[in-house]
């Protein structure tokens, strides 16, 4: 029987097969062969009178995390909030190359659009209205929900962010039935607590699932390679290949295409700037290696 990993909790793995979930242990060999079960995982399972199902196969994986451990994820939506606390562009940037690097759907979500300036929201949509689909959201009010099932409909979606920008409070109203634990901004850090505790996969009523993941609120990018970096940059794709040198990483070297273009305002600043960022830390990270 095939079913879905929708959860993990002290060594068992609860798989959903068609209408039921059922308790499974993983086979001892999965651990000799170094494999990890992980939430997403399309498994078999073998069904025991009398005591847990077992799983015995898993099926290839379209990609995977570490940090949380998902797999199998068709898309990515970055949560980020427009005010309260202000958006951190260096971050949003880190996930948006993570998902990139692993070919995802992506969807940008900027919630509490009920608090923000205009201004705010223009920013927002000059640096990345022409890369990638922008649902202004409320979680509070609903703004933006129906919008943001239509694109998430029939996907294994993660919802990724810094903590306190509303992930949460989105989930819960996308699928009112899931009980999702909604965290306080801190007084002291204006910064979000930790409220969800383990990593979960959840059937929504309009046909999506959705990955709720603790562990999405920060990450390394540097697990990209400092030669493929510029391609994980959508806007920067076009310009590729035409600079003065062929190993042209786009900081000082004379004759950049990408640095023209950035002058010219057909790359933001903003995106620029975390891709330099970027580069320096992939370097930093070869160093010590």
């Amino acid at each position: 029987m095939e079913g879905i990993i929708i959860k993990g909790i002290a060594g068992f793995y609860y798989v959903k097969a068609g209408d039921a979930v059922y308790q499974c242990k993983g086979r001892g060999l999965f651990k000799k062969d170094g494999r990890k079960l992980a939430v997403g995982d399309v498994v078999q399972i073998q069904l025991n009178e009398g005591s847990d199902a077992l799983i015995t196969e898993i099926r290839e994986r379209k990609n995977s995390f570490v940090r949380p451990p998902i797999v199998n994820v068709d898309c990515f939506a970055v949560v980020f909030s427009v005010t309260q606390p202000e958006p951190n562009f260096s971050i949003i940037d880190r996930f948006l190359v993570m998902a990139e690097k692993s070919n995802m759907d992506i969807i940008l979500c900027a919630n509490k659009v009920d608090l923000a300036k205009e201004a705010e929201l223009h920013k927002l949509e000059s640096i990345y209205g022409k890369i990638y689909p922008i649902v202004f959201l409320s979680g509070r009010t609903g703004q933006g929900i129906e919008e943001l099932k239509t694109l998430l409909t029939g996907k294994k979606c993660a919802l990724a962010g810094p903590s306190g920008v509303g992930k949460s409070t989105i989930l819960n109203a996308l699928e009112p039935r899931v009980s999702v634990e909604t965290g306080e901004i801190s007084e002291k850090t204006k910064r979000g607590k930790h409220t969800t505790r383990h990593v979960e996969i959840f059937d929504t009523a309009f046909g999506a699932m959705i990955f709720d993941t603790p562990g999405f609120t920060s990450f390394e990018v540097l697990e990209a390679e400092e030669e493929e970096l510029a391609q994980l940059y959508p806007e920067m794709q076009e310009y590729l290949g035409q600079c003065r040198y062929d190993n042209c990483r786009h900081l000082k070297e004379p004759d950049c295409r990408i640095r023209e273009a950035v002058a010219e305002g057909k790359i933001s600043q903003s995106r620029y700037s975390s891709y330099v960022e970027q580069i320096k830390e992939i370097r930093e990270k070869s160093k010590k290696w």
